[in-house]
């Protein structure tokens, strides 16, 4: 039987790149170029036994769907999607599903209680789980959880904390037979993430595998226009501070969910040279892991 497949359909902060109303350069760039673009985080995983499970459900999903069924000749058919929180770019696509566009039904939605009583106040979302398009079940955090019978794959829901205004958040550890791959777009810092732990202690006492993990921002200086504490993630410089070059036996850590203004979308940048050179990665869409199905 065939193992599982994650494949990474979206990179960029939950605006995509390029943003819109940004008229910098580094948006300018990739309106020439369209090979640049990337698309707010989401992960396609295809279970070993042919199901296809969706991580956040953004808005540019039929950009993402055709990514996917680049590598996996992707049919478009859904046993789940599963949300890591409320905000712009990871559950904006939800109305997607309804039947305005793909006429979906009974989906499962993988959620925290919070983003599901969020669902049930919003009435554009509320009316797809009335006319069961969609179905919110509600995971217990740090519980694992099989997506649908038989994927081959489990997932942990790992709270992680990050501006709750609108509901929870969670990191998501993608389980396969002796590998596990962490899905943590967001976060507010490291120091309330890893309670007193190193960044490689927290890895590894999650036996994280590969980690793809917050790079929002290069560093603090980024925004000259916004007071960056209201916007609060890790910056890409502080977590290569805190990992130093990577060392034998270390995860293989990549950055996504990079706002527009971040110099790693440069692919000629000397910051990304530098990352590279540290050991460390970006995720490109299109990327793919495969995990041993369980």
């Amino acid at each position: 039987m065939r193992g599982v497949r994650v494949t990474v359909l979206g990179t960029a902060q939950d605006g995509g790149f390029p943003q819109p109303g940004c008229t910098q350069e580094c948006c300018r760039r990739v309106r020439s170029n369209d090979s640049l673009r990337r698309f707010p985080v989401s992960l396609g995983i295809i279970g070993s036994d042919g199901s296809a499970h969706l991580i956040e459900a953004s808005r540019s999903m039929g950009h993402q769907f055709e990514i996917w069924d680049s590598v996996d000749e992707f049919d478009s058919t859904l046993s789940s999607v599963s949300i890591t929180h409320a905000h712009l770019g990871h559950i904006d696509g939800l109305g997607l599903f309804g039947k305005e566009v793909m006429g979906a039904k009974h989906l499962t939605v993988h959620c925290s209680q919070s983003v599901a009583n969020l669902i049930e106040q919003n009435p554009v979302w509320k009316i797809l789980r009335e006319d069961d398009v969609i179905i919110p079940t509600v995971w217990s955090a740090n519980d694992v959880f099989e997506p649908s019978p038989g994927c081959g794959f489990r997932i942990r829901p790992v709270p992680v904390p990050h501006r709750d205004e609108f509901s929870d958040n969670h990191a998501l550890l993608i389980e396969g037979k002796g590998t596990k791959l962490l899905f943590m777009p967001d976060h507010d810092t490291w120091d309330d993430t890893l309670s007193g732990l190193s960044i490689r202690q927290w890895l590894s006492q999650l036996g994280v595998d590969v980690a793809l993990i917050d790079g929002t921002f290069w560093d603090g200086d980024e925004l000259q226009h916004r007071d960056m504490s209201e916007i609060p993630h890790p910056t890409v410089r502080e977590s290569l501070e805190r990992l130093g070059p990577r060392q034998s036996g270390d995860p293989d850590i990549r950055f996504l969910h990079l706002n527009h203004t971040n110099p790693l979308c440069n692919p000629d940048s000397p910051e990304l040279a530098e990352l590279t050179a540290m050991g460390w990665g970006l995720v490109k869409e299109g990327d793919s892991f495969t995990l041993e199905r369980l």
